[in-house]
């Protein structure tokens, strides 16, 4: 399987609503839903309803099942504006929004630096 990177470095199959949008038992994807409301209030302070977690291919596909809380992404918003793979493709690489968001996943920080160290030789 190909790896699919976000915009800012995150691994989409690492991503909890990623993998419950591609469980097939409704009981798994539920137990998954209420883990991810849960991780969301406990990590972020943002509290979500059951419907709120939709389906999500990724903030970089063009089907349209996107989560939520990307829709309003400034990192992506700028990466979809600036017309860039991800974020390692910037010249603005890394700006204060990408920085904010590494606290949350420094490995996002590790595979961009890779991406964008890999083109410089």
């Amino acid at each position: 399987m190909t790896e699919i990177i976000s915009y800012c470095g995150l691994l989409c199959q690492s991503c909890p609503i990623y993998l419950a949008t591609r469980e097939i038992d409704v009981l798994r994807k539920q137990k998954l839903v209420f883990e991810i409301i849960r991780a969301c209030k406990e990590h972020y302070g943002i509290e979500y309803k059951y419907e709120d977690i939709n389906d999500c291919d990724g903030c970089t596909s063009d089907t349209g099942r996107l989560f939520i809380g990307c829709k309003n992404c400034k990192v992506r918003t700028c990466a979809i504006q600036k017309e860039v793979e991800n974020c390692a493709h910037c010249e603005e690489y890394a700006c204060d929004n990408l920085l904010e968001s590494f606290k949350s996943d420094p490995g996002a920080k590790e595979r961009l630096d890779m991406i964008k160290n890999s083109f410089k030789n």
